[in-house]
């Protein structure tokens, strides 16, 4: 088996990990085995950049209010509005969870 082969097998696990998440406890703990503190922080910044983005703050507002970089907030607009549609799907989601629990 190559190593291309392998790759493709660990990122299929790795799916696999993030989908049989059931809640927020559970997910804290696989963010916490499987990153640093500082890639979590990461992480969650940039979901804040792609919330702030999405409700219509400018990028000098979002990189002030989060302390992102003009690239990170730059790099993640260019996510929210590609095809992938990651940023969306999550913070649509998010945003539906919250409607329902008020």
């Amino acid at each position: 088996m190559s190593a291309a082969d392998e790759k493709d097998k660990g990122l299929e696990r790795l799916l696999g990990a993030l989908v049989c998440v059931r809640t927020p406890d559970e997910a804290r703990a696989l963010l916490l085995d499987l990153c640093t503190t500082r890639e979590i922080e990461d992480l969650s910044q940039r979901l804040e950049v792609a919330r702030m983005l999405a409700a219509g703050a400018s990028y000098v507002d979002v990189s002030r209010t989060t302390g992102a970089s003009s690239t990170t907030v730059s790099r993640v607009s260019k996510c929210l509005n590609g095809e992938a549609g990651g940023y969306r799907m999550v913070l649509d989601r998010l945003e539906e969870r919250g409607s329902r629990s008020v």
